[in-house]
């Protein structure tokens, strides 16, 4: 908060002096968030070409049939 500014009612309906987390689990979703998350930031030129996740995993798949053939081709 910066100094000399009072909090609002709505800080103080939010947030309490203290809260009880005696019978929470410390790290209960971190395995499966681990398991399931692979967040990649996009550069924003990048960003502007692909709508959503989809097109840009389908223009990676593309990329890399590409590269195998083209490996493929080489190595023959």
């Amino acid at each position: 908060m910066n100094e000399g500014t009072e909090p609002s009612a709505r800080d103080d309906a939010e947030l309490l002096d203290e809260y009880d987390f005696r019978g929470g689990v410390r790290g209960k979703y971190a395995s499966a968030y681990a398991a399931g998350s692979n967040i990649i930031v996009l550069a924003p030129d990048v960003a502007a070409v692909f709508p959503d996740s989809q097109a840009v995993n389908e223009a990676l798949r593309a990329l890399i049939n590409i590269a195998r053939r083209a490996a493929t081709d080489a190595s023959t």
